[in-house]
């Protein structure tokens, strides 16, 4: 992705101190940096399959989001139980585009890169695009995205994402879903497993 000088984008390291702080912290940047008051409703598209260790990222974020009890303003899509993935993005897309007029979409997924990357949390403006570190060509999407490296990548990356640590998707996890909701409650809304509901039945607040 090309990003130009005024794109927001930067990454947090699991492994420093006080990570969920400084996740939270850099996501409410991005997010005022990217949101303008005319989009809505804001929309977090966990994306991957909980087939897959290292690609259940985005389903463990959105569970983990949709079981959060509290009033709020946004729309959880891709759960354990209801997953977004390759075979249904694009159909995804279709209703989130049939329902909303000006949706602000904010995508989580899982990543491959380098040996020294693994265990960070990229969060910038723009599209992400899923399925490219397994060679696969979906359909960009986000007007904001959050990406965490969970494994290294370059060949045999289905094996590669198969064999990735549970310990690290799960921390990954936590942290991405506790600093999104933090991030929101500092806006006075927050995620809620009340908003959460299956595909083809999504509504508004």
């Amino acid at each position: 992705m090309n990003l130009s000088p005024s794109t927001y984008l930067a990454t947090v390291d699991i492994n420093i101190a006080l990570p969920l702080s400084r996740f939270s912290e850099v996501f409410s940047d991005c997010f005022k940096h990217c949101y303008t008051s005319d989009r809505y409703p804001v929309i977090v598209l966990c994306i991957g399959t909980d087939r897959s260790t290292g690609d259940c990222l985005g389903p463990l974020v959105g569970h983990k989001l949709s079981a959060i009890h509290s009033n709020n303003r946004f729309l959880v899509y891709g759960t354990l139980d209801n997953p977004v993935h390759a075979k249904n993005l694009k159909e995804t897309l279709g209703e989130i585009r049939e329902l909303y007029t000006n949706p602000f979409i904010i995508a989580v997924d899982a990543s491959l890169g380098s040996m020294e990357r693994i265990g960070h949390i990229t969060i910038a403006e723009g599209p992400l695009r899923p399925g490219a570190g397994v060679k696969k060509t979906l359909p960009s999407v986000g007007d904001m995205h959050v990406s965490g490296v969970v494994n290294f990548g370059g060949f045999m990356e289905y094996l590669i994402l198969q064999n990735t640590r549970l310990s690290l998707v799960m921390r990954m996890a936590n942290i991405i879903s506790s600093g999104i909701h933090y991030s929101f409650l500092k806006r006075g809304e927050s995620p809620s497993s009340a908003r959460f509901v299956p595909r083809k039945d999504c509504s508004r607040v």
